[in-house]
């Protein structure tokens, strides 16, 4: 089996700073790290590699220097990295992204084995638009199986996956057949400590490194700026909260009561509340409910 794993080299998100004039990100001197939610995809490609075999290859875009992070991913364990970088992807939004990743994901088919599952992250921490995953799946006619948070059955033989799939109101149970893109959802599972072996294995790795041409991308107006749509208008901090907060004293309180003055506290703050509160109440238990 073989399993691809999509990261990305994003500024480390504590140390990020806006410039004051021109309103963009500052990553002069700021750390990089892999992107946080890849994480949790790359260890589950780590786990079904263990269990039933195969590679796994971990691929980004990027300048040179993303090297370090497919270096990184390799001391967890991966087999195989891949460094898709040209001067040609600078500026890509994501519909620029997915394109130039989903060709380079053709270019891995073909050269170490089609990918029976395409693993990301469910979304990035420098752009959170959670679009560049399902925009592989859509272009490589993939199913996609995005906010993933327990991968409960894979059957190589059958060709089947099965998952629990987070859904507003619940969980979702969802099979479907490979190859397949997941998405995966944080705190699905902890990465692994790399061991020494693998550690001294990715120092000496050679690292797959592919410019647009050897990806075998020919329209190139469909990479980086020429290719983004998308237009940053701006980008700012938001201004620190100058309301501070408002303690509650809980002496001698019950848990009934504690329950009852935060409710208080808070429709007094937001009376709209209340009236919501209330419908949804009476829904859910199919009476009135009084407040007080």
């Amino acid at each position: 089996m073989h399993i691809v794993v999509c990261v990305k080299q994003v500024p480390d998100s504590a140390q990020i700073r806006v410039h004051p004039v021109t309103n963009t990100i500052m990553r002069q001197g700021v750390p990089t790290i892999i992107n946080p939610y890849d994480l949790f995809a790359l260890e589950e490609a780590l786990r079904l590699r263990d269990k039933f075999g195969g590679e796994v290859t971990v691929l980004t875009m990027g300048p040179p220097m993303a090297e370090d992070s497919l270096r990184k991913a390799m001391t967890f364990g991966a087999d195989r990295a891949v460094l898709l970088t040209d001067r040609f992807f600078a500026g890509s939004d994501t519909l620029a992204t997915s394109f130039a990743l989903a060709e380079a994901l053709k270019k891995i088919g073909t050269d170490f084995g089609e990918p029976s599952i395409v693993f990301t992250g469910k979304q990035t921490i420098d752009g959170d638009t959670a679009q560049v995953g399902p925009g592989i799946a859509k272009r490589l006619k993939l199913n996609q199986l995005t906010y993933v948070a327990k991968i409960s059955d894979l059957d190589p033989d059958r060709e089947t996956i099965t998952v629990e799939r987070r859904a507003e109101g619940g969980i979702q149970v969802l099979e479907t057949r490979l190859p397949v893109l997941v998405t995966m959802l944080e705190g699905s599972n902890e990465i692994r400590r790399g061991s020494l072996e693998d550690a001294l294995r990715a120092a000496k790795a050679d690292v797959v490194k592919w410019s647009a041409a050897d990806a075998g991308i020919e329209d190139l107006t469909k990479c980086g700026l020429r290719g983004s749509p998308t237009i940053v208008k701006k980008i700012f901090s938001p201004d620190p909260r100058s309301e501070k907060a408002h303690p509650i004293d809980t002496t001698d309180l019950s848990m009934d009561d504690i329950a009852q003055a935060l409710m208080d506290e808070l429709f007094q703050r937001q009376p709209e509340l209340e009236g919501e509160f209330l419908r949804f109440a009476a829904t859910q238990f199919g009476q009135e409910v009084g407040h007080g």
